[in-house]
């Protein structure tokens, strides 16, 4: 049966009991073929009252006409179900949630303190040298307060590696594709979704690349962290944001989201947002007592404290509105789950939006799709991200791993600076009878001096210096070895990878970065793959709206429509443009100087252009084809070869031109010796001495076999030079078998790359 706000549920008319006699009413007969409802009507013509042929009835409890709470009913899946639902119902739906949401709160309330604690970890607060004494926190006056960086610094390069390599300038999302047999169509049309997909992220949703970059900062620090993904009414778009763990309110007894009985989103509202949401038809429009004061937690404390701001606010009217979106399970009347036609009993997922203060659900809606009616589950509208998973919902991060250890550093470095200023000012104690002067006060400048009355006491016996002793080696030392613990279980080291060599084998630099980067590369895959699901949950949010994909891109890269938006999205996977398997620039630069020497070693089994293009962009230039030469020029020898090449051939020729010049001569010098006395003398003219033609002739040929053999030594020292660096190579691949072999289960792959260098 079904309730609309007003309506009683269908009451069946019984039989009276005895001595009792119904009021008298109206009756209307119909004869069994024409059997219908009967309605009754008010003064102004309203319907409140309907008999149905079967014998029941529909009455309206509250006055309001019946037709006119039928005529409100949801128009679409998701719309908001509260207004169809009575008052009764709504009361019990809200008291059951806020009760479990205050069991939620209470299991993860040790949780929330040790959160709070890492907050003050962090440093991020100045802090003077306490002068209050014991009654601000510190057993003597002046204590140091300082606190070590060690935690900090681990966050700090955390979120500073991850956004290089999760929010990349161009967009962090690409297109996946697995098959081989895509056309030019299905591939421009990839291309363009991949472009126009980056362009929301970047531009249109400008809030997204600062509010992930803050949501790496708390994933670093606190171990979780979330993204919600869901259409925005009030910016009409879908939207990705970040849900502080702190706000995001899930029994610890839950191991995922997926299996968690409530997830509760705390949220902060102003009025006016509340009030617009009101008028559009996303929240019931019903009266909102005044918002209560906040009730702050130990985390808000802390973090107020560590901004030094207060979230108090004196005027009720400037309170923000605390809002609770709960996604939940409900079994509610009116909407019962019904299983091959009959009421099963089973409660299905809504979300169920609650003003805290008033109490007063704001909205009902279903959270399982439509076509998912039989057996419903509930939509994924949360992502988690993880840093490391821990034994619980909430999982374990920096301030876990380094908390403890940040204190002990504290308290060590506190003792250290302690030390060194009693050591430099040293209080002291005075005999009984040496204080009779008006106070023990003494500031005695450098090279002056101070008037103390020791009643007839050597002054050296009147006055003690206290026995405070500089700071210790041993405690500096352990200091040192304290934080090398620490930043070397928390990934943030300076590896010195190399050993100082330039010419290190690859392989040992790979296998130094990999040791020190491994939980930095778990924590990266975990990463890549929680960004993978929101883009998924993202794309979904746009095939429910495909129009806001395009609507306020100006410059599109393909004229999109519904229909080939869809497909489009259909056809292709979105996915993170970052690697899951390279978690820093520097593991990448490393991976490509080692291919580039695999290529080096084996150049017909490799592709040097692509090579060369895939070491271009990983520098972050994004068009590699810029820098590459034309297709004609790529197979000419180096610039430097060709000039000296240019220059051995004009000098050839040049010597060439000399030899055939010397023949000449040669033959006109043998011709006119051979020839009679009397033509002698008629070539006087032009005589050629047989002796210098000879010699001119031998000096051309020298210096034509001269350049030949500078032809060959160039030719020579350029086949040389080839040699020496696939000699080098095979040493580098040797050196890489070598170091691969330290490492047992690696071992296997050392004997090919053996065999390898031994072939060349």
């Amino acid at each position: 049966m079904s309730l609309v706000p007003g309506l009683s549920p269908n009451i069946r008319l019984s039989e009276p009991e005895p001595g009792l006699q119904p009021a008298p009413m109206d009756v209307v007969v119909a004869d069994d073929d024409e059997q219908q409802d009967t309605p009754e009507y008010d003064d102004k013509g309203a319907i409140l009252r309907i008999e149905h042929p079967d014998g029941s009835i529909t009455v309206s409890l509250d006055g309001k006409p019946i037709d006119e709470a039928e005529s409100r009913g949801p128009k679409g899946w998701f719309d908001n179900l509260a207004e169809d639902i009575s008052d009764l119902e709504l009361s019990r739906i809200s008291s059951e949630l806020l009760r479990g949401v205050e069991d939620d709160l209470e299991t993860r309330q040790e949780w929330i303190e040790d959160r709070a604690q890492g907050i003050k970890l962090l440093g991020l607060k100045v802090e003077i040298p306490n002068l209050a004494g014991a009654s601000d926190g510190a057993p003597v006056e002046g204590m140091s307060r300082v606190r070590h960086p060690l935690l900090l610094e681990a966050v700090l390069r955390f979120q500073a590696n991850a956004r290089s390599e999760m929010l990349p300038t161009d967009g962090p999302v690409k297109i996946r594709d697995d098959s081989n047999g895509s056309t030019a169509e299905q591939d421009q049309l990839a291309d363009a979704l991949e472009k126009d997909f980056n362009h929301y992220l970047t531009s249109t949703a400008t809030e997204y690349y600062p509010d992930t970059d803050r949501m790496l900062l708390l994933l670093g620090f606190g171990g979780t962290a979330f993204k919600k993904v869901y259409f925005c009414p009030l910016r009409n778009r879908p939207v990705s944001e970040t849900v502080d763990a702190d706000d995001l309110i899930v029994s610890n007894n839950a191991s995922d989201l997926q299996n968690a009985r409530r997830i509760t989103h705390r949220v902060s509202m102003k009025p006016s947002t509340v009030k617009r949401l009101q008028i559009m038809g996303v929240y019931r429009d019903t009266e909102l007592s005044q918002a209560a004061a906040p009730k702050l937690d130990a985390v808000k404390e802390e973090k107020d404290a560590q901004q030094g701001i207060s979230s108090e606010t004196k005027n009720p009217d400037d309170r923000d509105r605390e809002i609770y979106e709960i996604y939940c399970e409900l079994d509610i009347v009116g909407y019962e789950h019904k299983y091959k036609g009959k009421i099963s009993g089973l409660e299905v997922p809504y979300r169920v939006t609650i003003d805290v203060s008033s109490k007063q659900i704001l909205s009902i809606v279903r959270n399982y799709d439509k076509n998912d009616e039989e057996l419903p589950d509930p939509r994924a509208n949360f992502v988690k991200y993880t840093f490391v998973p821990g034994f619980g919902f909430y999982d374990i991060g920096l301030l876990h791993i380094l908390g403890n250890t940040t204190n002990a550093i504290t308290a060590a470095w506190r003792e250290l600076l302690d030390a060194g200023m009693y050591s430099n000012f040293p209080g002291f104690l005075f005999a009984d009878t040496g204080a009779r002067q008006n106070t023990n006060i003494f500031r005695v400048p450098p090279g002056g001096g101070a008037p103390v009355k020791t009643g007839g006491m050597p002054i050296n016996q009147a006055i003690m210096p206290l026995p405070y002793k500089e700071p210790s080696q041993a405690l500096m030392a352990l200091v040192n070895d304290i934080a090398t613990t620490g930043m070397r279980i928390g990934g943030t080291s300076e590896q010195q990878v190399g050993e100082g060599r330039a010419d290190a084998p690859v392989g040992t630099t790979l296998a130094m970065i990999e040791q020190a980067a491994k939980v930095l590369n778990s924590v990266h895959k975990r990463m890549h793959a929680s960004q993978a699901e929101e883009f998924r949950l993202l794309a979904r949010c746009f095939k429910e709206n495909p129009n806001s994909f395009w609507q306020r891109n100006k410059t599109p890269a393909y004229t999109w429509d519904e229909k080939v938006f869809l497909k489009a999205l259909e056809d292709n996977e979105l996915s993170p443009q970052a690697d899951p398997n390279t978690a820093s620039a520097a593991q990448r630069m490393m991976k490509l100087a080692a291919l580039k020497q695999l290529q080096a070693s084996n150049p017909t089994m490799y592709d040097p252009i692509a090579i060369d293009r895939a070491c271009i962009q990983a520098l972050g230039f994004s068009n590699p084809d810029q820098f590459m030469a034309p297709p004609s020029a790529q197979a000419a020898p180096p610039p430097e070869m060709q000039k000296q090449m240019a220059e051995m051939q004009v000098k050839k020729q040049q010597a060439d031109a000399q030899t055939l010049k010397a023949q000449a001569d040669m033959l006109k010098a043998q011709h006119q010796a051979s020839a009679p006395h009397d033509v002698q003398q008629q070539q006087v003219d032009t005589p050629v001495d047989l002796m210098t033609a000879r010699a001119k002739l031998m000096d051309a040929q020298t210096k034509r076999h001269a350049l030949g053999i500078q032809q060959d030594d160039v030719m020579q020292e350029d086949r040389n030079r080839a040699a020496d660096r696939a000699s080098h190579e095979k040493i580098q691949l040797l050196e890489l078998a070598r170091d691969i072999a330290l490492h047992p289960q690696a071992a296997p792959i050392a004997a090919p790359i053996a065999k390898q260098a031994e072939q060349q």
